[in-house]
């Protein structure tokens, strides 16, 4: 029979070799404390202003020139070669254009003047609560590992994702509810690429991974209890459940997996009793439908994600993810061809939904407490890519962020791109500045939240990072 080291302590010598180990790690202060439940709200490092996160990933590469980042210059240059342009700066080389200007009109909005793309009739509304950060920059040209970047620190799958080390950090407010919840594209167009490993918890224990609520159907699989079974029947089968698990894990001390699948088992069951009400997106008022959009047929999907999403971190869900669009091409914002036409489209099935969520959670006094965040996993080129109807090319050398809530100053800009909106060239912001800046919004030093795996301690941030302070309340 083949036993593992733990086991061989606890078996061999009656099993002194457990407890040499157990007083050698009460001396480091290495031994943990009474088991506790992994996902109770925890303390973060310093009193962070925001306690949650709601994440609009706009999926596929938004194009900061046709957004929120105006570039009068490319109007100007419209039509010309760039000179000593690196064909190999976006994914198609042997499709590149001249310079194109923006096929949309910018205007000032909000008291702080704000340039706006006429993609945001609703949203420029609110530029007054954002703080734009015009100089992100990350690491791949391609949607996968830009994708991975985004979401973990890291061009590459298996690292705990954003959502996952915050809700390791500060856990959840939630009993009944999942701490990280994830929202894709309901219309057919798939998941991002990359998929699940987007939300996934890497090295950390699988309870801080995200839950991906299905785009149709019940959300979560297995909500309702078996036809066949009453509640005092599947009550002492979980009572008689617990008691065997109970049994297991103090066979199996210390062991973090199990504990957590257990609790994921006690969080399971109460949530037939919460989830169904918190999903209920058709109870709310007519005026709080219609402000986001429910009933308009463009837009409806997402307003439904973004009403859900509110009502998430009103009962304390502490990390919600929602992607705009699929996978790649027209399926999502990833205009390689008519940029015009692809950014209209996505662009209409979001501005009012977002615009929607923005006025109910400063209405519901949400809004301070809560963290918005709107962007991609990188940027578009200023060039045209050759297509029938022409289209724009990944950027990762330039992208535009947005933030607003939980403690980010409002009406401000952080950062330039050039004057094409090529490259991040003022006050350059990586992707490992944003994650810091995240944390610290939530009360964390990036350097600190730290977990030791395979003998390294690993971070968000990994050895960089840097709060970007200026939008900071």
């Amino acid at each position: 029979m083949i036993i593992n080291r733990r086991q061989l302590l606890q078996r061999a010598g009656a099993g002194f070799g457990a407890v040499g180990l157990t007083s050698l790690l009460a001396e480091e202060g290495l031994l943990a404390a009474e088991s506790t439940d992994p996902l109770a709200a925890k303390q973060s490092h310093f009193a962070g202003k925001a306690k949650n996160v709601i994440w609009l990933f706009i999926n596929g590469g938004p194009s900061q020139v046709d957004t929120w980042d105006y570039k009068p210059e490319l109007e100007r240059m419209d039509g010309k070669e760039l000179e000593g342009f690196d064909k190999n700066t976006g994914f198609f080389a042997n499709a590149v254009g001249p310079l194109m200007k923006s096929p949309f009109k910018f205007s000032p909005r909000g008291e702080c003047g704000k340039m706006v793309s006429s993609l945001f009739p609703k949203l420029g509304e609110h530029v007054d609560k954002m703080a734009f950060i015009h100089s992100g920059h990350t690491e791949s040209n391609n949607h996968s590992p830009a994708l991975f970047m985004m979401n973990s620190g890291q061009p590459r799958m298996g690292l705990p994702c954003v959502g996952s080390w915050v809700t390791y950090g500060l856990g959840s407010e939630s009993r009944d509810l999942p701490a990280f919840v994830v929202m894709s594209d309901p219309l057919n167009r798939g998941l991002p690429k990359g998929s699940a490993a987007n939300w996934g918890a890497g090295f950390l224990p699988s309870v801080y991974q995200g839950t991906w609520l299905k785009p149709k159907g019940d959300p979560i699989e297995n909500l309702n209890r078996p036809r066949h079974m009453n509640a005092v029947q599947q009550q002492r089968q979980l009572d008689l459940m617990a008691q065997l698990n109970q049994q297991h894990l103090d066979k199996l001390a210390g062991d973090q997996e199990l504990e957590a699948r257990i609790k994921s088992f006690e969080l399971a069951y109460r949530m037939q009793n919460a989830a169904p009400e918190a999903f209920d997106v058709d109870g709310e008022p007519q005026h709080i439908k219609e402000l986001y959009g429910l009933g308009n047929k463009q837009c409806d999907h997402f307003a439904r994600q973004c009403l859900t999403a509110r009502r998430m971190v009103e009962r304390g869900v502490r990390f919600v993810q929602i992607y705009s669009g699929g996978m790649e091409n027209q399926r999502s914002w990833d205009g390689h061809s008519d940029i015009q036409g692809n950014h209209s489209q996505f662009a209409g099935e979001t501005d009012t939904p977002i615009a929607g969520l923005l006025t109910d959670l400063q209405q519901r006094g949400l809004l301070e407490d809560t963290l918005v965040i709107w962007g991609g996993e990188f940027g578009r080129l200023p060039l045209s890519q050759k297509s029938q109807k022409p289209g724009r090319d990944h950027n990762p050398h330039c992208f535009t962020t947005w933030m607003a809530g939980g403690g980010v100053k409002g009406g401000i800009s952080y950062g330039e791109s050039d004057e094409i909106g090529h490259h991040a060239a003022v006050d350059k912001v990586h992707v490992n500045d944003l994650h810091a800046t995240i944390l610290h919004l939530l009360g964390f030093d990036h350097e600190k939240l730290t977990y030791t795996y395979n003998g390294r301690r690993f971070r968000l941030t990994d050895v960089a990072g840097d709060v970007i302070h200026p939008i900071v309340a």
